[in-house]
């Protein structure tokens, strides 16, 4: 299996080279040259499987030669070890016909484990195989940094450095990161928004000399291993419920659109799909693009489910460039449209292929807090704000021929405060976190600005050898 670049002018890779580069030398995202298939056979066998089993036989598919299949077995059950349930992403019915997928089951309580977990075992494993070591940089909303802070912590063979929004992350979001003192850890507090975080590592990426000298590689959605992570969890909620024999609907709360795009990555592949339903808080680039046609960014807004708190959603790349025919020329026009005037209009027949697999929809802050009161009434389930957009949009979507399934993806114990507002129960956090409030923590306040950035991760890494 290769992997290409959404813009078309950088090397194709194999896997391994693929997942170290994250950012493509072109400023492109990595997908596969071709979607490889599963037959319905394979997957009602699925409905048999563990998680772990099902995690293996979907991503063997996307790996080739480049690990051998005993290794990359043990690596997948490694990753999913550490869940605090059997089944790693259990489902739950909410009301008929429409359930919960629970994502939050990994060790920083957010979807962002599933992919992390498996990333990070991969990326040392590759690293250890070379001889080499890498700098990984990273922009979070919230849940990304501590999921990825948690996997590749303690790593000899790595130095990891996260940009969180100064004050725009829940406080429990903010100790999973800066309560951990390894070496390997720097936490950045950036004076800004998350886009502005994001656009910070693009930039470092985008810097050839510094991108060189410092073997930097990337664990936010870019890259290609977490999208392959989270096309699993499609593969197990649907077959769980009876796919291929029942097409399912999936509703997923999305900012950067990663997580959605690998239900859209399962449905090429075979898993019979219904709609994707993305669901947008009031930050909805993506909802005025799929009504209106004009992808066009707007100042950030925020609210009670920060992790979506986004103004530019990044992997929307993919979908353009899959909606495109795969042509990286109209796609690069519409990416220096985006860059010179802030947006652009997708071409009409890319939009109606858009259309054909997605809906979209946004919730008002209003309509979280009232969902998220509401379900806990009805059915004592206690949403966090992120999973009560999804389910307030899988409730105005619904189709009555085809079962839902909500994404939930975090504990509402990492957003206490908005979920006491809407419920009037304090969530706790498990056993295992409980004295989170009582750790040290350690973390840089810095400037919006890409030299300082630079500056300080060059201070402070351990190697400066290429990978």
């Amino acid at each position: 299996m290769k992997y290409i670049s959404t813009r078309g002018n950088a090397p194709t890779l194999g896997f391994c080279d693929a997942i170290l580069a994250g950012l493509a030398q072109d400023g492109g995202l990595y997908l596969p040259q071709e979607w490889p298939q599963i037959s319905n056979e394979e997957i009602a066998s699925f409905a048999n499987k563990s998680f772990s089993e099902i995690a293996f036989a979907i991503m063997t598919r996307f790996i080739g030669d480049e690990i051998e299949h005993d290794v990359f077995k043990d690596i997948v059950k490694k990753a999913y070890s550490g869940f605090n349930h059997p089944s790693i992403t259990p489902l739950v019915e909410l009301e008929p016909n429409h359930f919960i997928l629970e994502l939050f089951h990994g060790p920083t309580l957010a979807f962002k484990d599933v992919a992390m977990q498996f990333l990070a075992l991969v990326m040392d494993h590759i690293l250890v195989k070379r001889n080499q070591r890498a700098t990984i940089v990273g922009a979070t909303s919230g849940d990304t940094g501590s999921a990825a802070i948690e996997a590749f912590r303690g790593r000899d063979n790595i130095d990891i450095f996260i940009l969180h929004p100064k004050g725009r992350t829940s406080e429990v979001q903010r100790r999973q990161m800066t309560c951990v003192l390894e070496d390997n850890i720097h936490n950045i507090a950036l004076k800004g928004n998350f886009d502005d975080c994001q656009t910070i590592v693009k930039g470092l990426f985008g810097n050839k000399e510094f991108k060189e000298n410092t073997a930097l590689s990337g664990v936010n959605s870019i890259n290609w291993g977490r999208i392959l992570a989270q096309i699993t969890y499609y593969f197990k909620a649907a077959s769980d419920l009876g796919s291929p024999y029942k097409e399912v609907d999936f509703s997923v709360p999305t900012g950067n659109f990663g997580d959605i795009f690998a239900g859209y990555a399962a449905k090429q592949m075979g898993l019979p799909i219904g709609k994707l339903n993305i669901a947008t808080n009031e930050n909805d680039i993506l909802a005025r693009t799929l009504k209106s046609g004009k992808y066009e960014a707007s100042e950030v807004k925020p609210t009670t489910s920060p992790s979506m708190d986004i103004a530019v959603s990044s992997n929307f790349e993919r979908l353009l460039f899959e909606a495109l025919g795969r042509n990286s020329e109209d796609l690069n026009r519409l990416m220096d449209s985006l860059k010179q005037s802030g947006g652009f209009s997708i071409p009409q027949k890319a939009l109606a292929d858009i259309v054909s697999n997605f809906n979209a929809l946004k919730a008002s802050e209003d309509e979280v807090i009232a969902t998220m009161g509401g379900c806990e009434k009805e059915s004592g389930y206690l949403l966090d704000p992120h999973t009560a957009v999804g389910v307030f949009v899988a409730r105005q979507l619904k189709n009555k021929d085809r079962v839902m399934i909500s994404l939930s993806t975090a504990h509402p114990a990492k957003f206490p405060q908005a979920v006491k507002i809407a419920t009037g129960v304090e969530p706790v956090l498990p056993e295992f976190l409980a004295d989170l409030f009582e750790k040290p923590e350690r973390f840089d306040v810095l400037e919006n600005d890409q030299k300082i950035i630079e500056d300080y991760i060059l201070e402070r890494i351990s190697v400066t050898e290429s990978c």
